[in-house]
């Protein structure tokens, strides 16, 4: 009985605190918060000093995640608006917060006592300076012993490096947890992610919507929760990685697309100048029969693939406003239409019927006999030619299908 009259309690005074009709802040702080009862109390009373102290209207808001311990009734003692957000993940969190926060400046911090919210003040004196987005680095400032483990120490500067050189991006901590930035820049970036990858989302977005940013040097500390850490390093890891490389299509499919498919073709090219009946020997040593014109033909026949899925995602996304224009894309619709392929794909599929109708007239000739090296060679050449021409033939359709969309966006 005594639980449900403090459930109910609990449930009153976070219906109050989400309906105060008092002036505007100017600052909104946002906490996420899962169980993190031993730190949330303290992470509210210092972000509220800090708001006091600088003299300005603020609010503390917590958007908890969940918590089955007393995490709520600490942040609402402790003088936060709390928000209930159902749906799990670190983004999610961040999401139902910031939605409920009334402030034309934005903060983020973790509500796990390592990040110091009396450091607030310096974040909301960048955007006052005409930052957009100003990021908390944890390198820049001090680390306490203990306060980051040795995974956090090794992948962080990792996934820092990858956005620097994938997105344009100079900074030195892209997975901090503490950060501010002005409303308007958030509605620009339109973060969606659901989890930690989050934090990597807001600097690609923020990039590519040519949003100023910056960084302040702020303590890092070590915890104070009473249970182990939310972050899972591998995983986690993993999904900051897919998320960057989704965000970038020409590492994800061009390079890797093109490497394919011309180290397919060199494969099955050297095979060509082979004596007929016999291998090839690279510096003498390397014996390369029509095993490697096989492995050729395999590797051009993805790779092709695979740069085609690369451009059809470019004009998908620059379609529905997913992406901004891209050069590549402008100059193949200015120079390659649905016409020209087809007829690319019409020369692939003579070329190779030629080199295939050839050897099949000299088998016949033959009476069927066996094969030589060098015919198996020129079926597997003649063989990858027609099957890229009927690739080529059906993506010359799909081309022009999405490719009116994309003329019509204008």
């Amino acid at each position: 009985m005594t639980g449900q009259t403090e459930s109910r309690s609990v449930m009153r005074q976070i219906n109050i605190g989400q309906d105060e009709p008092n002036r505007t802040p100017e600052v909104s702080v946002v906490i996420p918060c899962l169980n993190e009862e031993a730190s949330v109390g303290q992470c509210v009373r210092e972000a509220r000093q800090c708001l006091a102290e600088m003299g300005i209207p603020g609010e503390v808001i917590v958007a908890d995640n969940g918590s089955t311990d007393r995490s709520v009734q600490n942040a609402l003692q402790a003088g936060a608006i709390v928000v209930s957000v159902k749906q799990r993940g670190y983004g999610r969190a961040l999401a139902g917060g910031l939605e409920r926060a009334r402030g034309s400046i934005l903060v983020i911090g973790d509500a796990d006592g390592s990040y110091d919210f009396r450091e607030v003040e310096r974040l909301v004196e960048a955007i006052r300076q005409g930052y957009d987005v100003v990021i908390g680095s944890r390198f820049l400032g001090q680390i306490e012993p203990g306060a980051m483990r040795w995974t956090s120490r090794i992948g962080n500067p990792l996934m820092t490096a990858i956005v620097n050189t994938l997105f344009g991006a100079q900074v030195t901590d892209s997975q901090s947890g503490m950060r501010a930035f002005t409303r308007s820049a958030y509605a620009k970036m339109s973060l969606q992610s659901a989890g930690m990858e989050w934090a990597s989302e807001m600097i690609i977005k923020a990039m590519k919507a040519g949003l100023k940013i910056t960084e302040v040097a702020i303590p890092f500390r070590k915890d104070l929760r009473n249970h182990p850490s939310h972050l899972r390093p591998f995983r986690d890891g993993w999904r900051h990685l897919k998320l960057m490389l989704t965000y970038s299509p020409t590492v994800l499919f061009l390079l890797p697309g093109l490497f394919l498919f011309f180290l397919g073709l060199l494969l099955m090219g050297v095979q060509i100048v082979a004596p007929m009946d016999q291998p090839l020997w690279l510096f003498g040593k390397l014996r390369m029969d029509f095993h490697w014109a096989i492995l050729g033909s395999l590797l051009a026949l993805t790779g092709w693939q695979i740069v085609a899925s690369h451009f059809m995602a470019k004009i998908y996304s620059i379609s529905h406003r997913f992406q901004e224009e891209d050069q590549l894309v402008t100059f193949l619709f200015r120079y390659v239409n649905a016409d020209r392929l087809l007829i690319l794909s019409l020369l692939s599929c003579c070329v190779g019927l030629v080199m295939t109708g050839w050897v099949a007239y000299d088998w016949w000739s033959r009476k069927f006999g066996a094969l030589v090296s060098g015919h198996t060679r020129l079926v597997i050449f003649g063989s990858t030619l027609l099957a890229l021409g009927i690739q080529n033939f059906f993506n010359a359709f799909l081309f022009s299908i999405i490719g009116d969309a994309y003329r019509r966006r204008e």
